[in-house]
């Protein structure tokens, strides 16, 4: 473990726990669900409600000013954080939030009947079912870029082929949260652009983990959450190209959003305040700041390298055990691991393992299609971040080594 990595444990609280009734420490190793909060953030949104909180814009008070200064701070922070614009950058709830707001706003703008929507077979139910919903409505039609059964990424080739049909829209995941193959973003948006195609990057996998610039990417759009990255539950990003967001008509309404209402009529702000109805997630937006900052002061590109290499290390083990199947790419997988058991249920194995202090994930992970093109019900993972260690990684291997003799002896 890279040595700086070993002392930023301790910043984490939550890694000191073990597991009630067992002198066994957590290793946590779920972070592709949701990663630990470092001292930093608490203690940052414990301040901001001691001594800045009010609710923002318009306050004509002290504290509805320090308030607004710290939320519309978080704002440039986030641009920074993803080389974008201030002003593209709108606070949502999280990913699946950010998406359905796309999916109701620039779907319902500019989708029409007989239209091609093109997926991936990656996906996440949350970057599925709305555009399902969505041609359902209009009438559309929804098509999947396949992946390279070697790669376990997609084939670019047959991706160009398809984005040369003319698609009215390519959404995609930039880090599968099942297969941990990384895709590459910056040459699908630009193919996407030749083709005049729009781009949506969900990026709820990746923006915690690696350097991400919506500049270099070239992307239309993308979307992430804040509790994957440090940051509290209940707010994410959405960074639209702000022409696109001049012309997307607002998703819910409300406060704020508003510039004059009468009793018959109403007229609504520009972007992103258009898209930022009611009271927003003030506290959260605070604490995603401090995040944001925590992760680059380590760099990215580190955090990315660390948890690689933590993910190939376990999956390299695991693929010496007899009756086990690992997911993912042979060569550039992101930082985590999704195996199955032969004869062995995953919720069984993860129920297993957390006896022994190993805290994964085990189901379908929202991404049914891709489990059932791979002909499994369910499977377990382990996501690894810049906290966890090699040991952890043996600890691991280890439980799975007890386990598989445990259910099949």
């Amino acid at each position: 473990m890279h040595p700086a990595f070993e002392s930023l444990r301790e910043e984490f609280p939550a890694l000191k726990e073990s597991v009630k009734g067992r002198n066994v420490q957590v290793a946590y190793l779920d972070n592709a669900a949701s990663t630990q909060k470092p001292e930093v953030v608490i203690q940052r949104m414990a301040e901001f409600s001691r001594h800045e909180y009010a609710n923002v814009h318009r306050g004509m008070h002290e504290l509805s000013e320090r308030a607004t200064i710290a939320y519309e701070a978080a704002r440039c922070r986030a641009a920074r954080y993803l080389e974008a614009k201030e002003e593209s950058i709108i606070f949502t709830s999280g990913t699946t939030s950010a998406l359905n707001l796309l999916a109701n706003t620039w779907g319902e703008y500019n989708v029409k009947e007989g239209d091609t929507l093109l997926l991936t077979e990656l996906e996440h139910h949350s970057n599925l079912v709305p555009w399902l919903q969505l041609a359902q409505r209009k009438r559309a039609t929804v098509v999947y870029a396949p992946l390279d059964p070697v790669t376990q990424v997609l084939d670019i080739e047959r991706l160009h082929r398809l984005l040369c049909r003319g698609p009215r829209l390519f959404t995609f995941a930039h880090v599968s949260n099942v297969l941990g193959s990384i895709q590459s973003a910056e040459a699908f948006c630009t193919l996407a652009r030749e083709q005049g195609v729009t781009t949506i990057v969900d990026a709820a996998q990746s923006a915690g983990h690696m350097p991400l610039s919506t500049a270099k990417m070239g992307c239309d759009f993308l979307a992430c959450s804040g509790h994957k990255m440090c940051g509290p539950t209940g707010i994410g990003i959405l960074y639209g190209r702000y022409e696109l967001l001049l012309e997307m008509p607002p998703w819910q309404y409300g406060g704020e959003m508003v510039d004059s209402v009468d009793f018959h009529w109403a007229t609504f702000r520009t972007p992103p305040a258009r898209f930022e109805a009611g009271t927003p997630p003030i506290i959260e937006a605070v604490g995603l700041h401090a995040a944001m900052d925590f992760l680059d002061s380590i760099d990215r590109e580190k955090i990315a390298r660390h948890s690689a290499a933590l993910a190939e290390e376990a999956a390299e083990g695991l693929r010496q055990m007899r009756g086990l199947r690992v997911f993912g790419p042979p060569l550039g997988r992101a930082g985590l691991v999704t195996f199955s058991v032969e004869g062995v249920h995953a919720h069984d194995l993860v129920f297993f393992l957390n006896l022994r202090g190993l805290a994964l994930r085990a189901g379908h992970h929202c991404v049914q299609p891709l489990m059932r093109k791979l002909g499994v019900p369910s499977s377990s993972r382990a996501s690894f971040y810049f906290y966890n260690t090699r040991q952890e990684v043996h600890r691991l291997l280890e439980g799975v080594q007890e386990a598989v003799a445990f259910f099949t002896s």
